[in-house]
């Protein structure tokens, strides 16, 4: 039995009521008590996901109106700082593991000044499931709360700088509808015809503190929540300030369920790169500072397993979120082949093909402003052509392509929005920002490329061959922010492509 049960934040209508959260803001006050150059600080594990010190603009921590009143100095020895900080994974299959071990960490230092505070030894940190039921999708009302139930001490979980979605003060989350998180038959990396690439996980990568690539966990939801809970210029819209949020750790708490979740049915890689994490490539290893100064150093191996950490969760039944994507045998019934029989299809043996072919690109950059932009992507008909002749053909034996459109090169200052992006009037997908400032940064670590947003638009190619409307020359391109882009933000696009892949059984 494991030691430690994590559990929904939402007990006790997600009030103080709720011991899980009244020992977390106690002992969360404890850790921000304690200087920024402390390995048990507060301010430490925010940096060590990411941080900014310097500067006039936000996300730099000195521009951020409290509370928490935010530290700048003193700074840790240089050694330290390479060693710890700036050390998140993101856009890469290290994502899941990398945050996995940061939630642990973050735990024992939690843990150590509950049971300091008179609490109890078990403590574990509670997860907000803002895909549950009711009034889930709101933040819990402790971390509202501008007090502790005393009506006096300051409440450690309160934060002037979380705006919510419309950046009105009013936070919860709005997630639109799932397409893989905790379904069987999926694969971490890669694609296959019940995975969009780049696959649960993320992309195979090396070190990743920023990358191009978001996986589909990370997509959908991590990156929403983010967005939509800090607003603009709120602290958990940037990788740079987000782990001074506390409501961080519990989103970050419920994007583990989800992969454990998922991993009731489904295998994480088995490659040696994944196992052995970046350090096998010559590079950072995932390393983090424990109670009493100890440095925990570990891998993705030893992260696959919650039971063998000791650690379960008090559900782990797969989200129920409504799903995008159609089984292969529906989507074979829709395109009208004819004696589909789904004990044929074993899914997750149908590979997509090693290669993407490139079907179709748009003539250059694109500049999104406040009213949104449109682009025409020509197709080239040598390589369209193959599209139709796939679904017209579709049978068990002659599995139909998939279609994705690519948002490629991404790039602006600010990571606080969402993009809904239409082909032929038909929404294909949601794509949040969420660290697009570091991306562009030339001086990144990914060279300032940008981000790039895959969106597998299958189902909208299925409708137009069934409407007989694929008999075209181009598709229509719409891509609309939630929220206002600042006059002197810009947001650009540089390439919108569409590829085909072919399913091979």
């Amino acid at each position: 039995m494991a030691k430690f049960t994590r559990k929904n934040a939402w007990e006790y209508d997600g009030t103080f009521d709720n011991p899980d959260l009244l020992w977390y803001a106690k002992a969360v006050g404890v850790m921000q008590s304690r200087a920024l150059n402390d390995e048990n600080s507060w301010w430490f594990f925010a940096a060590m996901h990411g941080e900014q010190m310097g500067g006039s603009t936000f996300p730099n921590w000195n521009v951020i109106p409290g509370p928490p009143n935010i530290p700048t100095s003193p700074l840790p020895d240089t050694d330290t700082m390479n060693k710890y900080w700036n050390q998140c994974q993101h856009q890469s299959w290290y994502f899941a593991p990398w945050h996995r071990g940061y939630l642990i960490a973050l735990e024992e230092q939690i843990r150590q000044a509950v049971i300091s505070l008179g609490g109890p030894a078990d403590w574990a940190l509670p997860y907000w499931n803002y895909l549950g039921s009711g009034d889930q999708y709101k933040i819990p009302p402790a971390f509202t709360q501008k007090t502790l139930p005393d009506g006096k001490t300051p409440n450690p979980l309160y934060v002037t700088a979380r705006y919510g979605p419309k950046s009105d003060g009013n936070v919860y989350v709005v997630i639109p509808p799932l397409s893989e998180a905790c379904q069987g038959n999926t694969i971490y990396t890669g694609s296959n015809s019940a995975t969009s690439k780049p696959g649960y996980g993320g992309p195979e990568t090396k070190f990743s503190h920023d990358g191009a690539t978001s996986g589909n966990l990370e997509s959908n939801p991590h990156n929403l929540v983010h967005v939509q809970v800090g607003g603009n210029d709120g602290i958990m819209s940037d990788p740079d300030s987000a782990g001074l949020d506390p409501i961080f750790y519990l989103h970050h708490c419920n994007i583990d369920r989800m992969w454990a979740a998922w991993n009731v049915k489904n295998s994480n890689p088995i490659n040696p790169l994944w196992l052995g994490g970046p350090a096998l490539y010559g590079e950072r290893e995932f390393i983090m500072p424990l109670p009493d100064n100890k440095a925990w150093v570990y891998t993705p191996a030893e992260m696959t397993s919650l039971a063998k950490l000791d650690y379960t969760y008090d559900d782990l039944e797969p989200t129920t979120a409504p799903l995008v994507e159609k089984t292969l045998s529906q989507r074979l019934t829709k395109l009208g082949a004819q004696s589909v029989e789904t004990e044929n299809l074993q899914e997750q043996d149908m590979d997509l093909g090693d290669n993407s072919e490139l079907v179709g690109a748009n003539s250059g950059q694109v500049q999104i402003d406040g009213s949104g932009a449109k682009t025409t992507v020509t197709l080239e008909s040598s390589s369209w052509k193959n599209v139709p002749n796939s679904l017209m053909k579709a049978s068990v034996s002659h599995l139909p392509d998939q279609v994705y459109l690519q948002l490629e090169n991404v790039k602006g200052t600010r990571d606080a929005n969402i993009l809904n992006v239409s082909v032929n009037h038909q929404l294909a997908g949601h794509v949040s920002l969420f660290g697009l400032r570091n991306a562009s940064d030339k001086d990144g670590h990914n060279g300032g490329t940008g981000l790039t947003f895959i969106l597998n638009i299958t189902d909208i190619i299925d409708n137009l061959f069934i409407n007989n409307q694929l008999d075209i020359n181009s598709l229509d391109v719409t891509i609309l922010p939630d929220n206002v882009i600042p006059s002197d933000e810009k947001i650009t696009v540089g390439r919108v492509s569409i590829y085909r892949e072919e399913q091979k059984l």
